[in-house]
């Protein structure tokens, strides 16, 4: 339990790092309007292990984040395939399963993202 706990620690300080670094790095014409997806990326630090295991149960604050995010798919889109989800251990393939995993109705089904589908 306690190297879950580290794992988590150092997941979280990493996001933190990259998100402060590239603050001011947007200009207001990117898929998530003035803020970057690295920059958004770290609002879904509540989604790092349902990001990583298919299995793993999904927080209700990821949840309230993903809706909040997938407001603009191709946002929700570029932050699941960020530099920031990459170097936090995200599983693309995976995230993509978190909005179907939060019943979230109104998600862009059968988007297409990068490589991926949304489920």
């Amino acid at each position: 339990m306690a190297t879950a706990s580290v794992k988590f620690l150092c997941l979280l300080g990493l996001i933190v790092v990259v998100g402060v670094a590239s603050i001011g790095k947007a200009d207001g014409a990117g898929e998530c309007g003035k803020s970057s997806p690295d920059n958004e990326a770290f609002k879904l630090a509540p989604c790092a292990s349902a990001a990583q295991d298919e299995n793993a149960p999904v927080s209700g604050s990821c949840c309230a984040q993903i809706k909040k995010i997938g407001q603009k798919p191709s946002c929700l889109c570029a932050v699941m395939l960020s530099n920031t989800a990459k170097s936090s251990g995200v599983k693309p393939e995976i995230a993509m399963t978190i909005p179907k995993r939060c019943n979230i109705a109104d998600r862009p089904v059968g988007m297409k993202c990068g490589a991926y589908t949304l489920p």
